[in-house]
């Protein structure tokens, strides 16, 4: 796959609104509040729910929210940057969400303690945040940043340089 195809997009310019949700309401602040409030929302919590490694897993959450957020907020390498979001949001619903549909502790993944209601419609309530980024992020692997974008720009670039070889492409 050349750079060309992974910045090109073809997407309206409505797409800078999926980047803004996905990117500034939830990724960055989320990757953030890991770092700055740990034993609420990053390894503290990890450890709770029975995510392996909560020490390691948390500031790496963290960090690949906040730096995949930040690009996806910039348009920058869109698609790259929402790949490892859908693999967080994944890894999310099956670690939080999979236990409150079940109603009991899915093997390493516990089943919060405070939770009043159990099942399907208690496990879509909360997931719906979830799900929301996970099709959001999904959206944005299949079209790319949009026109309001630096991938857009990029591409742009790439296709009107003069004389370009096939290998100086591929470097952009």
């Amino acid at each position: 796959m050349t750079w060309r195809r992974v910045l090109r997009t073809e997407a309206t310019g409505w797409t800078l609104l999926v980047r803004l949700l996905v990117g500034a309401v939830v990724f960055l602040p989320e990757g953030l509040q890991k770092f700055l409030f740990p034993e609420i929302l990053g390894a503290g919590r990890f450890a709770r729910i029975g995510i392996p490694w909560p020490d390691l897993m948390g500031p790496l959450v963290g960090g690949v929210e906040t730096i995949c957020g930040a690009l996806i907020i910039l348009g920058l390498f869109t698609r790259l940057a929402a790949i490892p979001l859908i693999v967080v949001m994944v890894v999310a619903l099956v670690s939080t969400k999979l236990p409150i549909l079940l109603g009991h502790d899915v093997g390493l993944f516990k089943l919060p303690a405070d939770m009043k209601r159990l099942g399907f419609w208690s496990a879509q309530h909360e997931a719906r945040a979830d799900l929301t980024m996970l099709l959001g992020c999904i959206y944005l692997l299949i079209v790319g940043g949009g026109r309001w974008s630096v991938d857009a720009r990029l591409s742009e670039v790439a296709d009107t340089a003069p004389h370009a070889s096939r290998h100086e492409a591929r470097r952009i």
